[in-house]
């Protein structure tokens, strides 16, 4: 039952949108499509969706090509806005689903339902133009998902979403998972993706350059990262001078180094005790995504950077 693109391929004129590209998404999985700007990710979803078809290879869900597949499996939330300016929420609402052969009272009971557990059921009957972006977004994802597709796709969904909403929308993402739809969401917010996904795939300019579970890409560099704070010795400038050590961040509550394959994550600890320092924070981790991310796409000099301030536990 699961999602397979295969070596697909899609270009527009000059621009190689997507180069060979292949991926398999499990059922029952979050997964997350990351990427800069004009990677190929909303491509990659259209194609899916069978809105677009791919120059060379094949989409299957289910052992079976795209093509052939009820257009209930889908849902999809697009990161351009879609709804009707003058229509009401609810109105539209079921409009959209009626579109999907969900009949009209049970779906303006869901709709109800979700607009209460988005914290908006006075919402309702006013028309889409006079909801702020946010609450736009929230009322596409419940259009996306009224008729209870197999998979759900989203374009940026949690763009123009405040803390409180994007932790609703959170929730609602797992609900979906527990239900065992198949959640495939693009972003740049990479701590999202860490919260959420189990997989993911790093695309730049149109080809895979990383992809798997989000721990075996955090673990495929083989570099561990150290974050080191001790009174009286705020900068450490003995810390870069140990061997497979490389000073990467500092900030003023601790500061984080990278520790190359081969090398001991602890000898910067035992290092640090040699030379009296109290400890406050000690800890050792994986690279992050975004680290990842910058590496294998991106064009800043991430030799050293300054850290804000951040509540680090001792």
């Amino acid at each position: 039952m699961s999602l397979l693109i295969d070596s697909v391929s899609k270009r527009f004129g000059e621009v190689q949108a997507l180069d060979d590209v292949s991926l398999e998404i499990e059922p029952g999985e979050v997964f997350g499509f990351l990427g800069a700007n004009g990677a190929g990710k909303t491509t990659a979803m259209r194609i899916v969706l069978d809105i677009l078809r791919p120059d060379s290879g094949t989409v299957t869900w289910n052992g079976k090509p795209n093509t052939e597949a009820p257009r209930e499996t889908w849902g999809y939330l697009p990161e351009e806005r879609g709804l009707y300016a003058k229509m009401n929420v609810l109105e539209q609402l079921v409009f959209f689903a009626r579109l999907q052969g969900v009949e009209s009272k049970a779906a303006e009971h869901e709709v109800r339902e979700w607009l209460e557990r988005f914290r908006i059921p006075e919402y309702a009957d006013r028309r889409a133009e006079q909801l702020s972006k946010g609450n736009q977004q929230k009322i596409q994802f419940i259009a996306a998902i009224l008729h209870d597709p197999q998979v759900l796709l989203m374009d940026e969904p949690f763009s123009g979403l405040d803390p409180v909403n994007a932790a609703l929308l959170k929730e609602a993402f797992l609900e979906m998972k527990s239900r065992g739809k198949t959640l495939i969401f693009s972003t740049h917010q990479m701590e999202t993706v860490e919260e959420l996904c189990e997989s993911i795939a790093i695309l730049d300019r149109g080809r895979v350059v990383v992809g798997g579970s989000v721990r075996d890409v955090r673990r495929s560099t083989g570099r561990q990262m150290v974050r080191l704070a001790v009174e009286g010795d705020p900068e450490m400038t003995w810390l870069g001078t140990l061997d497979g050590v490389r000073v990467t961040r500092r900030g003023q509550d601790y500061t984080e180094a990278e520790v190359a394959p081969g090398h001991d994550p602890g000898a910067v600890l035992r290092a640090a005790l040699s030379r009296g320092c109290e400890i406050r924070h000690f800890e050792m981790a994986d690279p992050t995504l975004e680290e990842i991310f910058i590496e294998q796409v991106g064009q800043i000099d991430t030799t050293e950077r300054t850290l804000a301030p951040k509540a680090v536990s001792a």
